[in-house]
């Protein structure tokens, strides 16, 4: 609460005093803050013994880590560089209009065309054909060959009216096997992006837990000395060790933006003026605050 010094003509003690009742507050902040201090120091960090978070087996299991997995460079060349886009078009196109789906849709047909000969074509045909006595003739033995070259007209038209339909279909299979193809690779590099990303903010919280711990008398006596020096003025924590939160921060800035805003606004001449400055102010203190 005092100081001295020496002045050129020679020596002289200058003692700088402040109002009884601050010197007497002062001593007793210094007082609560030493008794307070020798506590924390002789205590154990807050910050021992923290468990450190683990990342690997969120991303990859139990046991695995990133080089289990193959690298992005294999995913590429596997999904994209070897790709052969005629072959991948003609083999997704055979497994479309070759399909075993088709296939039994034909047959589920042929046997359909194959009753109704037998159920009905085939018997009006005879029944004609006796009426005008010519089951043992030439014509019968036609007509029943017609019949079954219908049969095979229409299974065939059938046949190719499906796998034409599916011909579309095989299109969009291929630009969806070419689309998928695209996208593994670049998924992989999300995944692995955001696993380093991952990696950097939580070694990054693990060694500032260790840091903190280390740190932890320097901490209290930092508090300390800034009750020491109060009387000469506020003066700023220069060990922040929890740092300010987002909402610290902005009431921060907000307070700041209203002071200035109701300042302004008691100037003469201003737009806006007291609490509308203050108002003012705050909002736009509250904004600035948050980036």
């Amino acid at each position: 609460m005092g100081g001295g010094g020496k002045g050129g003509g020679g020596d002289s003690t200058q003692t700088i005093r402040y109002a009884p009742y601050l010197e007497s507050h002062h001593q007793n902040l210094l007082n609560i803050s030493e008794g307070l201090a020798t506590d924390l120091l002789a205590q154990t960090s807050p910050y021992y013994g923290y468990d450190s978070l683990e990342y690997e087996e969120a991303f990859f299991g139990t046991g695995y880590i990133l080089s289990d997995f193959p690298s992005l460079f294999d995913m590429f060349g596997k999904f994209m560089a070897g790709l052969d886009v005629d072959a991948l078009f003609t083999q997704v196109f055979n497994d479309t209009i070759n399909n075993p789906a088709i296939d039994n849709l034909v047959s589920q047909h042929a046997e359909e065309l194959a009753d109704d000969i037998e159920e009905n074509a085939s018997p009006r045909f005879v029944c004609g054909m006796r009426d005008i006595n010519s089951v043992v003739s030439s014509s019968f033995v036609v007509g029943k060959a017609m019949m079954e070259v219908q049969r095979t007209r229409t299974l065939s038209k059938y046949d190719a009216t499906l796998r034409h339909s599916a011909m579309p279909l095989a299109t969009d299979r291929w630009r969806t096997h070419l689309d998928w193809n695209k996208t593994v690779p670049d998924m992989y590099a999300q995944i692995m992006k955001f696993y380093f990303l991952t990696r950097m903010d939580i070694d990054n919280h693990n060694i500032e837990q260790i840091v903190k711990d280390k740190l932890w008398p320097f901490t209290v006596l930092d508090y300390y000395r800034v009750a020491v020096g109060t009387l000469h003025g506020a003066q700023n924590k220069s060990t922040d060790v929890e740092g300010a939160s987002t909402a610290q921060k902005a009431i921060g800035g907000a307070l700041t933006g209203a002071s200035a805003g109701y300042m302004y606004g008691s100037m003469e001449g201003a737009a806006v003026s007291g609490p509308v400055g203050a108002l003012i102010g705050g909002v736009v203190g509250l904004g600035l605050s948050l980036f």
